[in-house]
């Protein structure tokens, strides 16, 4: 499939961000790749989706001014109909845990593309708040990020993991604790986030970030997004996008009484 693929990359951050660029190099070996990114930082957004969007013309393929769902409405819609891959990403900071999912932007990039039959790669680097502070993350430091991507889109296909997956969730760990190993993992369950009071205020703060900043993984199973992280292994989970509907008979009684 490698052959004249052809490769959609997106992000939250921005298209002007080291975590793009590390992709879009790292990916250029691959196939033939369009960056439709969004013209700003829009990290947080999910799958937030604008009336009309304005479109620049970019180095790297389009700057578009809105979301990362727009993003890819766009490219799949008419900047890039042909894409056999989207690929989003790479994030600044680690998208881990089922209750994250929903709200990540460079994930929901990778769940608006699978809307499309477009199979995806959602692609992220697990920071601390340290890293964070400590000003913008160099380019450099995506490189297992970009490895672990670029090695996925290039094989995936041929070994039909697109067949079971609508797309892949890839975290990499904090740069300089990387093992180089790959497990597949799924997305912790628990859910971290705390609010606090502060006079009129209420701050919520995820507790995930904690969790990373001092390894308090030992409650999580082994195969566990965030404990392959915190170990210095990238994390790839295998999900699916569309909502699924359980057949309930207790269900089907309020709705006859009804």
């Amino acid at each position: 499939m490698t052959d004249g693929m052809d490769i959609v990359l997106t992000n939250d951050d921005g298209i002007g961000s080291p975590g793009l660029r590390a992709l879009y190099e790292a990916l250029d070996g691959v196939g033939d790749v369009t960056a439709v990114a969004p013209a700003r930082d829009m990290s947080a957004t999910g799958r937030a989706l604008s009336r009309e969007v304005s479109v620049d013309e970019h180095e790297l393929g389009y700057a578009v001014h809105g979301t990362p769902s727009d993003c890819v409405v766009a490219a799949l819609e008419q900047l890039a109909p042909d894409a056999d891959l989207v690929v989003s990403g790479c994030n600044r900071g680690g998208n881990l845990g089922m209750y994250v999912l929903g709200r990540s932007g460079t994930v929901s990039a990778a769940v608006e593309a699978a809307f499309f039959g477009v199979p995806a790669i959602a692609s992220s680097l697990a920071l601390t708040s340290e890293d964070f502070e400590s000003g913008e993350t160099p380019k450099a430091d995506y490189e297992e990020a970009a490895r672990a991507t670029a090695y996925l889109a290039e094989n995936a296909f041929g070994d039909g993991v697109f067949e079971h997956a609508d797309y892949l969730n890839v975290n990499a760990p904090r740069p300089g604790t990387e093992t180089g190993d790959l497990d597949v993992t799924t997305p912790t369950h628990g859910y971290d986030m705390t609010v606090e009071r502060a006079g009129d205020h209420l701050r919520l703060a995820d507790r995930m970030w904690r969790r990373i900043d001092e390894g308090l993984v030992t409650d999580e199973p082994a195969d566990s997004d965030v404990r392959a992280v915190v170990e210095g292994r990238t994390s790839v989970s295998p999900l699916t996008a569309p909502h699924t509907a359980e057949h309930h008979e207790y269900l089907d009684e309020l709705a006859r009484a009804y």
